[in-house]
């Protein structure tokens, strides 16, 4: 996972630190509020799909659906990015101040509007609209991003 900053007097790349607390905690912090994220367009998604679809009867059909309903794979962009920082935040995973800082960014471009043509894009940019819960989670996310700065 180690990213390459710039190189060395001697012309070979020079390794990135070693990610420090203070990146290790932003990341924890974002990564708590992309489930509260998740969770609104989650419970946005199954309130449609119930709507469309019929009442899912338990969390467990519920997330079958989740891991193989294509009407649930737009969130997969934002459960993968989970995973990804919960890997990064593993003690050996030799994360790097860079990897963190690769990831804070695509957190920023995946919540942004101006990929809208993603369907991950769309949906998020509709659950936007319509629903003051992920409104919330999306402001706290953002909030987050803009102190890591």
């Amino acid at each position: 996972m180690a990213v390459m900053d710039s190189a060395r007097p001697d012309g070979l790349p020079a390794p990135s630190a070693p990610m420090s607390p203070a990146t290790a905690e932003r990341l924890r912090e974002i990564r708590l509020r992309l489930l509260d994220l998740h969770k609104a367009l989650l419970d946005d998604s199954r309130a449609a799909y119930e709507l469309d679809r019929g009442r899912i009867p338990s969390n467990a059909t519920l997330l079958q659906l989740v891991i193989n309903d294509p009407w649930f794979a737009w969130l997969r962009p934002l459960s993968e990015l989970v995973v990804r920082i919960d890997v990064m935040l593993l003690p050996d995973a030799g994360a790097t101040e860079a990897d963190g800082a690769s990831l804070l960014e695509h957190v920023e471009r995946l919540l942004s509007p101006a990929e809208a043509t993603a369907p991950f894009a769309l949906r998020y940019s509709e659950a936007l609209q319509r629903q003051p819960a992920v409104i919330m989670a999306h402001g706290n996310v953002r909030r987050l991003l803009k102190q890591a700065k």
